[in-house]
């Protein structure tokens, strides 16, 4: 844990230091959504990426999570109870944790396509209870709470949404490292040998079902903390943060990252909010793009962003990443055209009549020099990926080829 002390330091200067940067309205709306969603992605990661157990029903951990959550603040408007804002994160986290004990349970008996299916059922079987008990889920309006009736913590009553964020900070820092120190324990371990070898862990004595249940119950606890952090920011929360869309969004978030990764959560829970926040307010189509980046990930980076990093560690031990610069930035100029021409080729089949900014250009539908000029875009990009791609690959060869001496052994 000493090595890591540097990192550590760094990423809790970088959550201070956010705000100050990008201290706009949007900027801060963005980073209290990527305190929410890092930890959420993070612990889907504990149940797929070192658990292995596909899990379509995350999201029930952190629906639940966030109603009880805001259900407390009420609870605290009301005054029936006197409670700090600052620990309704344990709420939602308690919650997440009872509701992963039970249904872990028995779930985690299984593994593999069971396992798979038994989270899909309960996640729908949740998200049509919450319909019936109207008076716990509010039905489709939704639950409504009020943040600003708490005791004011040192005379923070978290009115302004900076005040939100370094509240979130805190515990995306506390939940991170308490995350990073379970997969360093003996059950953090043994969930990485169940993973890949059940066989194996069985025969050496450990209970493959013992080491998944412990995963499952950690993953539900911080799925609530998330929650409860959502319940604080937004002061709502709908069947929406139950259902399996939300699963699925946190299921692109671990996979796009990089499954598997520590830090693979982190970046997938970063781009995806980026898209959402950004890119959503210049595409009505930004959905699409995710859906093709999620393709384009499965087949050609399997192991996610975070992997793909972590696949120049040769050339960075071979002192020839520099090596790498100059391909990638030949290989980025006709992936950057290709891009473009694609983006405008579907940008221009949705605008119909509108005329669709392009590069200082005005293009419609209805004129095809406006398709000639998107489709030689993106024909001449690909062509150009085509023949830049042999140098990437040699250079790539020669960057990870392992140096030796006069010996013939390897330095």
């Amino acid at each position: 844990m000493k090595k890591q002390l540097p990192v550590w330091l760094g990423f809790a200067l970088a959550l201070i230091v956010l705000p100050q940067i990008f201290d706009s309205v949007l900027g801060i709306s963005i980073l209290n959504q990527m305190t929410i969603w890092i930890i959420f992605a993070l612990s889907y990661n504990m149940l797929l990426g070192q658990g292995g157990m596909l899990s379509f029903g995350h999201a029930v951990y952190f629906g639940l999570g966030g109603f009880m959550s805001v259900h407390a603040l009420n609870l605290i408007a009301d005054e029936i109870i006197v409670f700090s804002i600052t620990l309704i994160p344990l709420v939602g986290g308690a919650v997440g944790l009872i509701a992963a004990v039970f249904i872990g349970s028995f779930s985690t008996r299984k593994s593999g396509t069971v396992f798979a299916m038994i989270s899909l059922g309960i996640g729908e079987l949740i998200v049509a209870s919450s319909l019936i008990f109207a008076d716990f889920f509010g039905g489709e309006a939704g639950v409504t709470g009020d943040r600003t009736y708490g005791p004011p913590f040192f005379g923070i009553e978290f009115l302004q949404d900076a005040e939100v964020y370094y509240l979130g900070a805190f515990w995306l820092f506390v939940a991170t490292l308490f995350m990073y120190l379970f997969t360093q324990t003996p059950a953090g371990r043994m969930a990485n040998a169940v993973r890949d070898n059940p066989e194996r862990a069985e025969f050496i004595g450990y209970s493959t079902r013992r080491v998944r249940f412990i995963s499952f119950c950690a993953a539900g606890l911080f799925a609530g903390v998330a929650g409860g952090l959502f319940a604080i920011n937004y002061e709502f929360i709908t069947e929406e943060n139950l259902n399996a869309l939300t699963s699925g969004r946190v299921l692109l978030m671990a996979y796009i990252g990089g499954l598997g990764f520590f830090i693979g959560p982190i970046v997938g829970a970063v781009i995806l909010t980026l898209m959402n926040s950004l890119l959503s307010n210049y595409s009505e189509m930004w959905m699409l793009y995710l859906g093709i980046m999620f393709l384009l990930t499965v087949l050609f980076l399997p192991r996610g962003f975070a992997g793909f990093i972590m696949m120049h560690q040769t050339a960075w031990r071979n002192r020839r990443l520099g090596m790498l610069i100059l391909p990638y930035l030949i290989t980025a100029i006709p992936v950057s055209l290709f891009l473009a021409g694609f983006v405008g080729l579907v940008e221009l089949s949705h605008k119909g009549d509108d005329i669709l900014p392009f590069f200082g250009l005005s293009l419609g539908a209805d004129s095809m020099l406006s398709w000639g000029i998107l489709l030689t875009l993106a024909g001449t990009g690909a062509l150009g990926v085509k023949l830049s791609r042999p140098r990437l690959n040699a250079a790539w060869a020669a960057a990870n080829t392992v140096a030796k001496d006069a010996d013939g052994d390897a330095r």
